[in-house]
């Protein structure tokens, strides 16, 4: 299961589609939206991603995590546009025999998905907003920001 949504997670959907009697570890990273960075009072932040190449690099994230790991199920959401604090921006399941080879997995998985998928994030705090590291997307991806 490799989603992009604009809907809120359903953390119980997630956990059903990688459900496998086999598996005797389930490791679930939530990544949720923080009130603070940098020192600074974080309010909300915008999601933008290239919904596409979001898609096709999950998809190699997943492949990568299943080619390195016995991974018996996996899961992989990304949630795009306006997020409060306390909302859930990404999650990840993975569900191998043994709990090491599924917190490995799911580590290399948001580890990678950090690195590689092209999602960009803009920051509002109460003296304004910008774009995380101060950058904002690239100008030849900036006409698929959604």
């Amino acid at each position: 299961m490799i989603e992009i949504t604009h809907e809120k997670i359903d953390l119980d959907s997630i956990l059903a589609k990688t459900d496998n009697p086999a598996a005797g570890g389930v490791a679930l990273f939530i990544g949720r939206l923080r009130n603070h960075a940098n020192g600074k009072k974080v309010e909300k932040m915008e999601y933008h991603g290239y919904e596409k190449m979001m898609q096709s690099e999950l998809e190699k994230i997943a492949a990568e995590a299943r080619a390195e790991w016995p991974v018996r199920e996996l899961a992989i959401v990304h949630r795009l546009g306006m997020q409060y604090v306390g909302d859930t921006s990404v999650v990840i399941a993975v569900s191998c025999d043994h709990r090491a080879e599924a917190f490995e997995a799911c580590r290399f998985i948001i580890d990678t998905l950090k690195k590689k998928v092209p999602v960009w994030k803009k920051e509002y705090r109460s003296d304004g907003a910008e774009w995380v590291n101060g950058k904002i997307p690239d100008p030849v991806w900036a006409q698929y920001v959604q």
